[in-house]
């Protein structure tokens, strides 16, 4: 029997494992000591797990101050539950998996998961946090067809069956499987994570099983919800993060509900981490949203509105926000790798409702012709100053699953070549314009879905337009709110779309190749398959191609591996597919990410990656650990 045992010894998760006797004493924040010599707070010793989670970071830092950020919609109070990043398991800055909220893990057969809690963890109201907020999510929550119609989580759910939950006490909890269930480890660690736990204390007022009928019928009417499901499922959302009642186990609290201009958060006085010198975290007492339209976000920035600010930033602020950092001198502008596999995609929708336009795309001749036709140099030189990587939307040469020729096949330009393969396909007769006729008569002309992001993105796609008018292709935009792009997309109303790329540009054999095969209907290339696998055949189309299908297949071999050389060896098989097939056609990768911060604020790395999932942005960073020096002069501070 195969067993991995976690415990925090990472340097790079920076985290490692502590205990009370470590430290004379927990030194508590300032800004709650009058709460704890009033008895409305207990000390700080005993508002800490008996093993807190101990933080390792670059400086030491001191407690108080507040981070300010620039969010563009009050529904991003969730990000900061990414940014928070507090998870029971987490990755590391290594890209490993890691404890966290937990104490430790263990993994058997790839199929039995047992996690070991943390002795006097407690939820930001101070009740503690044991397996009870996981019997509590499986038997009341997930197994209840009112509060889940659709049944448990899909992640939960190997071969369509459940997993055997398991209780042994109150600070052990087991989920198992018959089979492995190679992506439930990462989905805990999301950015958008897994919440496998909930505060029943606080939400069995609002469940039919615990409360009095009257009284939870009287709470119905007044929330205005339809029912008590509806009520308890909008008490209950962790991750959107927008009522200032629910427990929490993150390091700062909302205090505020939607909708409003301004959202603060402030600290967790039961937070569960602790710097070497045993000061709980986070450092900052409270983090504040203030909402901006987003196209003002860059401005803002540069005029010292935000203390920590790279949402809404784009390469094309680099400049303007460099020329702000010269002149003030109150914060840096950093430069961090991106981690998507392409900054901007193109993707060819194999699902469109367009008969003749699915049958050209489905031939990988036209596929490969179009991607040959994109001059991604000039894409680079021109829009990056020569920055990034021009290829393919693939894994990055930071992955260990990377070879060159995944950046490179069907991904350089070559027009003589592009022509020769759409000639092979019978597209020879041309307009007046001189434009490739389709079958039908109707000229070859791409209409492309955009969400009107940017500038930035109408560049691209214009030098696009104009290298494909050497293989007889035009391009057409076609700009839409963002809902009404994605609706599009998934009705097979469009025949190609512009978005970035894949998420993970970096991943190790053990994270999931979800994304190169058509498993979600967000993927925009072949939406209505994802939605056929999401729905289990209930809606969308089934997968009616061989080289597609093959994708599929070794996705369901990557969740049965569970040894980590035989899913390096599955990987490879899906990116050699991806790569000679062309689902996508990337630009440009490594473009890269301005971050602006505050030359107050300490421990934000000067180098990192900027990745949505896995590493939830700033959040695999730990900004619990950021703190600010309000002392120091700015104008001759060294460069950290």
């Amino acid at each position: 029997m195969k067993r991995r045992d976690f415990l925090l010894t990472s340097l790079g998760a920076g985290l490692v494992m502590g205990a009370p006797s470590a430290f004379a004493e927990f030194i508590g924040a300032p800004i709650f000591k009058d709460a704890e010599a009033k008895g409305e707070l207990p000390p700080v010793a005993a508002r800490l797990p008996k093993t807190p989670a101990i933080a390792k970071m670059p400086e030491i830092g001191v407690q108080g101050g507040e981070i300010r950020m620039l969010m563009a919609n009050a529904k991003d109070t969730r990000i900061l539950v990414a940014y928070s990043y507090a998870r029971l398991i987490c990755y590391d800055r290594d890209y490993k998996l890691v404890p966290d909220i937990c104490e430790s893990f263990a993994v058997e057969e790839g199929r039995i998961f047992t996690f070991k809690l943390r002795e006097g963890h407690k939820w930001s109201d101070g009740a503690p946090f044991t397996s009870e907020a996981f019997r509590y999510f499986w038997e009341d929550v997930a197994s209840n067809e009112e509060l889940m119609p659709t049944g448990a989580p899909a992640i939960l759910l190997v071969d369509g069956k459940p997993p055997k939950v398991e209780y042994p006490d109150e600070l052990t909890v087991r989920y198992s499987w018959e089979r492995p269930n190679a992506e439930f480890l990462p989905q805990l660690a999301g950015a958008s994570p897994l919440f496998i736990y909930r505060p029943g204390h606080y939400l069995k007022t609002f469940h039919k099983k615990y409360q009095d009928a009257a009284k939870l019928e009287e709470a119905v009417k007044e929330s205005g919800q339809p029912s008590w499901a509806a009520l308890h499922n909008r008490r209950d959302n962790q991750y959107r993060n927008d009522n200032p009642k629910l427990p929490t186990l993150d390091p700062w609290v909302l205090q505020n509900k939607p909708p409003a201009e301004r959202f603060v958060f402030k600290r967790n006085p039961y937070y569960y981490r602790v710097d070497e010198n045993g000061q709980q975290l986070p450092y900052a007492d409270q983090v504040v949203f203030d909402i901006a339209d987003s196209k003002l976000i860059p401005a803002k920035a540069a005029a010292g509105d935000s203390d920590l600010q790279a949402r809404n930033i784009r390469f094309d602020n680099y400049t303007f926000l460099k020329d702000a950092e010269a002149q003030k001198q109150k914060f840096w502008v950093r430069l961090w790798d991106d981690g998507r596999g392409s900054k901007l995609t193109l993707y060819p929708n194999l699902t469109t409702n367009d008969a003749v336009w699915r049958g050209i795309l489905r031939d990988v001749r036209c596929r490969r012709a179009l991607s040959m036709a994109i001059d991604r140099e000039e894409v680079n030189q021109a829009i990056y100053y020569g920055l990034g990587v021009a290829g393919n939307n693939t894994v990055l040469n930071f992955s260990p699953l990377h070879k060159p020729e995944y950046t490179t096949t069907w991904a350089t330009t070559d027009i003589d070549q592009a022509n020769r393969l759409l000639d092979d396909m019978g597209l020879t007769k041309r307009s007046s314009e001189n434009f490739r006729l389709l079958p039908d008569g109707r000229p070859m002309v791409v209409i492309i879905d955009t969400a009107g992001e940017s500038t930035e993105e109408t560049d691209v796609l214009q030098l696009i337009r104009d290298s494909w008018r050497k293989i007889g292709v035009d391009l057409f935009t076609k700009p839409s709110e963002l809902e009404v792009f994605r609706n599009r997309i998934f009705a097979g109303d469009s025949i190609m779309s512009v978005w970035t790329g894949v998420d993970n540009g970096f991943p190790n054999a053990d994270m999931s190749p979800w994304e190169f095969t058509p498993t979600s209907q967000q993927q925009l290339q072949w939406a209505k398959w994802g939605q056929f696998y999401e729905t289990k055949g209930e809606a969308g189309e089934k997968v009616d191609m061989p080289e597609a299908q093959k994708l599929a297949d070794l996705m369901e071999a990557w969740r049965d591996a569970i040894d980590s050389d035989k899913r390096a060896a599955i990987w490879e098989q899906i990116l050699a597919i991806w790569t000679d097939q062309v689902y996508t056609f990337g630009t440009v990768s490594h473009v890269p990410q301005p971050v602006v911060a505050s030359r107050h604020l300490h421990n934000v790395p000067e180098k990192a990656i900027w990745s949505w999932d896995p590493g939830a942005q700033f959040g695999v960073y730990k900004p619990d650990t950021f703190w600010f020096d309000e002392k120091r002069p700015l104008s001759t501070v060294a460069e950290q």
